[in-house]
Order: C-alpha cells, then sequence, then structure tokens
C-alpha cells in the first residue's frame, strides 16, 4: 500500500516533533516541509526548507500539519482547504471564533478531514481514564478539576495562557465528560509584562450538571499537569506529564485512631496506581489523523471540537473583563 504523503508547515518547538513523529508512523511519508523562519533546529533532514504552502502543495501531498504561530492558522489552512489537503492544525484552531468557523466551513464544503492537535485527548493516563469513566468505574460523575501549571515559555507570543494551554483543559473536560460547558466564571492576571494574560483560574458547569475547576498559569516555579474526576465511587487522578494514573476508592474502613483521623479522614479506601501502556501521546495523534483520512477510525479531535473549545475560552476571556458568568450557547 502507498504511503501517504505529508506536508509540515512550521519547523518550531513544536514542528520538530511532529518531523520526527511522522517519520516514525507506518503508512505516512514526510515529503515537503515549509517555514519562511528557516529550520532552527535541524527538523529537515535531508528535505529542502521550501518557503510558503504553495510550495509546498506543488511537491505533491496528501495530508498536513500545521504548526505555525496561532495567528497564522487561519491563512495556512485556509490555502491548504482551497488546495484540497486534509489538515492537522495545532491547537488553538485559530485566534478568533470567526477565523475558527471559516477553517471548519472550509474543510466541511471540500469533504475534507479537518483536525486540531489537542494532543492531551491522546495522554495514555487520560485515555484509560474516560474508557474506565464509560465502563462505569467511577459511577456518576460529579467534577472535574485540572492543574496546568510552569515556569514562563518564551516561544508563546501571540496569545495568553488561556488560549494556549488553558483550551487543553477545555477540550480535555468537555471530552471527558461527554458533556459541554454550559457556563464558565474566571478571572485573569497579567504578570509577566506582556499584552496577554499568564494566569487564569475558572469555574465552569457543564450540560449534564457536572462543575469545573481550572487552575492555568505560565508563573509556577513547578510544572504540573493534573487531571482530577470526582464521582461517586471515588476519583481518578491522571498526571498527563508522567502518564500515571491513579483511582482512590471511597473510604470503607473506618479509622479507629482519632489523632490520625485528624488528618486522614473518618475513613479510608484503597488507592490503586494503575498498570497502563504508554504510547507517546503525539504519535497515537497522528496514528488518528492517519487512519481518519484513509475513513478507517474517526477518533480525531474535529475542527468543530476545536471551535467548540475556543468558544470557551473566549467565554473565559469575556467573563474575566466583565466579572461575570458567561453563558455558552450550545453548537449543533
Amino acid at each position: 500500500m502507498t504511503n501517504l504523503r505529508v506536508g509540515l508547515v512550521g519547523l518550531g518547538m513544536m514542528g520538530r516533533h511532529h518531523a520526527r513523529v511522522i517519520r516514525e508512523v507506518e503508512g505516512i511519508e514526510l515529503v515537503g516541509v515549509a517555514d519562511g523562519q528557516g529550520d532552527v533546529h535541524g527538523a529537515a533532514g535531508n528535505l529542502r526548507v521550501l518557503s510558503s504552502v504553495s510550495e509546498l502543495v506543488a511537491v505533491g501531498i496528501d495530508m498536513a500539519v500545521v504548526a505555525v504561530p496561532t495567528g497564522l492558522h487561519e491563512e495556512v489552512g485556509l490555502a491548504l482547504a482551497e488546495a484540497g489537503i486534509h489538515a492537522l492544525i495545532e491547537k488553538p484552531i485559530a485566534s478568533t471564533v470567526q477565523a475558527g468557523q471559516r477553517l471548519v466551513e472550509a474543510f466541511k464544503a471540500r469533504d475534507l478531514v479537518g483536525a486540531v492537535g489537542h494532543i492531551e485527548r491522546f495522554n495514555p493516563a487520560l485515555q484509560s481514564m474516560r474508557a474506565r469513566i464509560e465502563a462505569g468505574e467511577l459511577g456518576e460523575v460529579y467534577q472535574i478539576a485540572t492543574r496546568r501549571q510552569g515556569p514562563f515559555p518564551a516561544r508563546i507570543a501571540d496569545v495568553g495562557v488561556v488560549k494556549d494551554l488553558g483550551t487543553h483543559d477545555i477540550d480535555l473536560t468537555a471530552w471527558l465528560a461527554r458533556s459541554k460547558f454550559e457556563s464558565i466564571f474566571a478571572r485573569t492576571t497579567t504578570r509577566s509584562g506582556r499584552a496577554h494574560e499568564d494566569m487564569v483560574a475558572a469555574t465552569g458547569h457543564l450540560t449534564r450538571g457536572i462543575i469545573t475547576n481550572h487552575l492555568v498559569n505560565w508563573l509556577s516555579p513547578m510544572k504540573e499537569r493534573l487531571t482530577i474526576v470526582t464521582g461517586e465511587k471515588g476519583a481518578f487522578v491522571a498526571d498527563t506529564l508522567t502518564a500515571d494514573l491513579t483511582f482512590f476508592e471511597n473510604g470503607t474502613v473506618a479509622t479507629q485512631w482519632d489523632s490520625m483521623a485528624a488528618f486522614r479522614g473518618v475513613s479510608e479506601g484503597n488507592v490503586t496506581r494503575l498498570a497502563i501502556a504508554k504510547p507517546e501521546p503525539l504519535r497515537t495523534e497522528h496514528e488518528a489523523f492517519r487512519d481518519a483520512v484513509l475513513g478507517i477510525r474517526s477518533d480525531i479531535v474535529t475542527m468543530e471540537d476545536g471551535l467548540n473549545t475556543l468558544r470557551v475560552a473566549e467565554a473565559v476571556l469575556e467573563s474575566a473583563v466583565t466579572r461575570r458568568v458567561v453563558d455558552i450557547e450550545p453548537l449543533g
């Protein structure tokens, strides 16, 4: 079977990882790369670095990966759609909801596969957690809380922490819960001297009644990536830095030592660190995109998904400015 021919637009920090993984995944072949700034990380290998999307299309590609700054997503994505090329665009889908909507419409009109690179969905800890929730191991889900904190990334300049990091948590929360955001309330602050926010605390409500809480920032000296899902049978805790998944069962054994109960609780349940396979999330994401183009399966993050996530991110920013709860009207 002939490999699908892949083009890569953008050879920055994320683009270099895409180049490596594309070369590792069966059934696809990296045949062209483009970046107007050149190849600072040496990701192109023996490929000539092209300067435009039109040059990349001329090489003859079936699908493309877009890893350029967010402000260029619409321009590059529309050019690929016009050329009839399936595309995986890094998150967020675009810099504005309007731009994201234009991308959704362009790919839909041409019956092309359009995916958004919300890589956390493909983290093995979260993939296992979702399957276990669906199997009823947690019972009814009550709350989803995330913490995504770490030092300031100099590479991000065109969006704030909400659209860059926060969109990970918005997407994975809706995906885990199989439920869309209904409303959001948020506070942001800017402490790094840039134009965009670098810290956010947000509380949301999903259409199935689940409540959410998200702490995201670029100001913490430690790096943290946690997702905690609490339900009627206990809580799952996923550390997506290590891809570890732990299940905390509800208390069943009474704590008879009074002084111990003061800080351990009046009862304890079993705590199990679950053994799961840990494939690289970026590789899993590329395999899903390949299979979607081939029509084999459809577990990609669609452009419609990416647009819904961006709508919630903009509602977070609106809430921070207005200091009000913002209702989010559902789309399709």
